[in-house]
């Protein structure tokens, strides 16, 4: 019996798998393609990441091979990851790493959501950044560390955050306005949205650089990572608002007008009947959005922001080791890899669980 149950369940996990690679003409060319394709790539990937890679040694050593250099990562992997932060207090930038993920993955999980998860959001963050920065606010326990030295890993994850739990409920409030009855709020979240989708980024990232700190108050100074965050925070607003605006469009009147009938006010139908059903429809909208959001944090290099592409690209022009751009951008291109992926999986995970409910 045993052996039977083993055959019909490998031809029940052989068959699909087969249909799919194999079912039809195009399927068998586009396998075939993929096979070449890969007998084409990986054998000199190999040897050039593993066989004929160097793993420890010096820059002479490296540049005497004929593979990658990760000595070059073992020397570096601590500027690409941290930037000039202080060695002494490097726990910090650590903790502020493992606090986010950890808040990002209670986040994920739909038995955590409630009022106590959304007071997290703010608090978290504002701790996190008092503790990169440390000085007075902390009762002088933790020392002051300029913004300058902020950089790698940290600082991505930072304005990632900030901006995504700052622009989510604002993007569901203009979402709203827009849909609104109301002419004039209509106007003014019409306005508003079509203007930031008409600008760069990067023209945003110089506003926030030369204009806004002229337009501040006098005695006003913040930092060009704080003024870069909050912008790019109303920045990504306006793209979030239009993926609700379009989740809100697939619920039909007749849901708002029953629970309307039934006494409940207008916040309470948003809360109740319609966002629930609307924001359930827009997840890989919303996460694919997350995703380009935390993809387009490298364009901070332009404002002189080390985010952790630009520390991978500026610990390439180190004297020593000079010009390892290949292991420096593929050490990069794995954390944003890990980081989109598992989002990308997540949001599968997600769309399975609420359609079954």
């Amino acid at each position: 019996m045993s052996v039977i149950f083993m055959n019909y369940r490998s031809r029940d996990l052989v068959a699909p798998l087969w249909r799919s690679l194999a079912g039809g003409p195009l399927n068998t060319v586009l396998t075939l393609a993929s096979v070449l394709m890969l007998a084409l790539i990986l054998p000199p990937l190999i040897h050039w990441a593993i066989t004929d890679a160097v793993f420890s040694g010096t820059q002479e050593e490296c540049r005497a091979a004929s593979g990658a250099c990760w000595a070059f990562l073992r020397a570096k992997a601590r500027f690409i990851l941290f930037a000039f932060y202080p060695g002494e207090h490097l726990w910090r930038p650590i903790l502020v790493i493992v606090t986010l993920l950890g808040l990002m993955l209670a986040s994920a999980l739909p038995r955590l959501w409630g009022p106590a998860l959304i007071l997290a959001w703010p608090v978290t963050l504002a701790l996190v950044w008092a503790l990169m920065a440390g000085g007075t606010w902390t009762g002088g326990i933790l020392a002051r560390v300029s913004l300058n030295d902020w950089g790698g890993l940290p600082v991505t994850l930072l304005v990632w955050s900030t901006c995504m739990a700052f622009a989510f409920p604002a993007a569901v409030l203009l979402a709203l306005a827009r849909a609104s009855d109301m002419g004039g709020l209509r106007l003014i979240a019409v306005t508003y949205i079509e203007v930031m989708r008409a600008i760069p980024m990067v023209a945003i990232l110089y506003f926030a650089m030369l204009i806004l700190p002229l337009a501040l108050p006098q005695g006003v100074i913040l930092d060009k990572l704080i003024r870069s965050t909050i912008m790019v925070a109303l920045f990504w607003t306006a793209y979030l608002a239009e993926v609700v605006r379009g989740g809100l469009q697939t619920v039909g009147p007749g849901q708002a007008e029953a629970a309307q009938s039934l006494g409940l006010g207008y916040w309470r139908i948003m809360q109740l009947v319609v966002l629930p059903q609307a924001l359930r429809q827009v997840i890989p909208g919303l996460v694919n959005l997350g995703i380009g959001f935390l993809l387009a944090t490298s364009l901070l290099a332009v404002i002189g922001a080390f985010d952790l592409l630009n520390t991978a690209r500026a610990s390439t022009t180190d004297t020593q080791w000079l010009g390892f751009y290949d292991e420096a951008y593929a050490f990069a291109a794995l954390i944003y890899f890990l980081l989109c992926y598992g989002g990308s999986r997540y949001s599968r995970w997600l769309e399975t669980r609420l359609r079954r409910r």
